[in-house]
């Protein structure tokens, strides 16, 4: 990628990794949909899903592709009580105007949810929902929306969540000194405060919150300045974490780095050495299991040999969940609509997502207590490592860390 389209693409990147600020299409086109046959006979059961492609911000085709496998693979195991599953797909653009479009489309199909999609703009897109009774069923959690609308029910618990837990584990792996690298925009800043709040509850100092100019190409001074003085490095950038890692590597430094899902990814783990690169060992935070954890065995089955779906990408994960609970859900109604769903997300005491999270409810006596993010349940975090060039747990036996204790005394105090 040249230089230009990296400072165009920048600042669009660093907020789909800050998450919760709170990481054929529709849009001005028409809703785009699955071409699979099936000889399900049942009443089939209509859902969409949108996401940013064909951009030059944070383009997630994967959350589409993703869509479509469970679209397939549910339907060759039986559909939804006999019924097909049909996924509609909008491209939303990375653009406020086009995610309002993609849910008006979503109210003139008359969809029983949107699930597991990916977008920005949920301050335009979650009234439209919600006038409509529309869930919003397992977003990717990168708008504020998200984690205040009573029509939304993420999955996972955003940027407070995988960020406390993050400073948790780095501490606890010997961190006491942390510096965190992200864009220098207002939107980021939250990411700071949550890795401080995890790193000071276990023990550590505060994290040292370095900013990056949105234009930045060259960040040797912002290498220099994270490893001074520091025990490790926090890269938070999005797709262009390689921008440091680059830098990191041409300076010789030796501070540890580490992350969150979707930052130091696999990818650029090979791209610099594999198991000789300097990522190996970084401590990686994430929402659920890594990849070659049983739990994704359908999902793997589902997507092998299609190479444009990485398991390893937390959006793709969260979508998969996202469907599996979808299907959990809608397996329990006498009728599928949007309201009875609702009902049933509201009252349930736990569906299933097979080892993928632990089992999830959206009751409201197990809400996160906090304004603004009352619509997060799940406050579990996975604590994962680079080995071998690849994302693992980081301790054999390793399971879900629950972060819910720490964030209800930040609100209390």
């Amino acid at each position: 990628m040249n230089d230009s389209r990296r400072r165009r693409t920048a600042a669009a990147s660093c907020l789909a990794v800050t998450g919760v600020l709170l990481a054929a299409g529709c849009g001005g086109e028409a809703a785009g949909s699955s071409t699979e046959t099936t000889s399900l006979k049942g009443t089939p059961v209509k859902v969409m899903v949108w996401t940013p492609e064909d951009t030059q911000g944070s383009a997630q085709p994967g959350v589409r592709l993703t869509a479509q496998a469970y679209e397939k693979w549910i339907n060759a195991n039986g559909g939804i009580k006999g019924g097909p599953l049909k996924v509609l797909t909008c491209n939303e653009k990375n653009d406020p105007d086009e995610a309002e479009k993609c849910a008006q489309q979503a109210v003139a199909e008359k969809v029983v949810a949107v699930v597991g999609s990916y977008s920005l703009a949920g301050d335009r897109y979650m009234p439209i929902l919600q006038k409509a009774g529309i869930p919003y069923l397992g977003g990717t959690g990168v708008s504020a929306a998200e984690f205040s609308n009573p029509l939304s029910f993420p999955v996972n618990g955003g940027t407070p969540v995988v960020f406390a837990a993050h400073g948790q584990q780095l501490v606890q792996e010997g961190c006491k000194k942390i510096s965190g690298v992200r864009y220098d925009v207002a939107a980021a800043a939250i990411v700071s405060q949550f890795l401080t709040l995890g790193a000071v509850s276990a023990g550590g100092a505060p994290a040292k919150d370095l900013k990056v100019p949105v234009t930045s190409t060259d960040l040797a001074p912002q290498v220099a300045a994270a490893t001074k003085g520091s025990d490790c490095v926090d890269v938070i950038l999005g797709t262009h974490s390689d921008l440091f890692v680059t830098s990191y590597v041409q300076s010789g430094a030796k501070t540890k780095l580490g992350s969150v899902v979707g930052n130091l990814t696999p990818q650029l783990a090979e791209s610099t050495g594999g198991a000789s690169s300097p990522l190996e060992g970084s401590a990686i935070t994430g929402y659920y299991p890594p990849s070659s954890d049983p739990a994704w065995k359908d999902f793997l089955a589902a997507t092998k040999g299609n190479k444009d779906i990485d398991p390893t990408n937390g959006a793709n994960g969260t979508t998969w969940v996202a469907f599996k609970v979808f299907t959990e859900a809608v397996k329990k109604l006498p009728a599928i609509t949007s309201e009875a769903l609702v009902q049933e997300l509201d009252s349930t005491s736990g569906i299933d997502t097979g080892g993928l999270t632990p089992p999830l409810t959206w009751k409201t006596s197990t809400a996160l207590p906090i304004k603004g993010l009352d619509r997060i349940h799940n406050t579990t975090a996975t604590e994962l490592t680079i080995r071998d060039g690849k994302i693992e747990w980081a301790k054999p036996g390793s399971t879900f860390v629950d972060v819910r204790k720490m964030l209800t005394a930040m609100s209390s105090g």
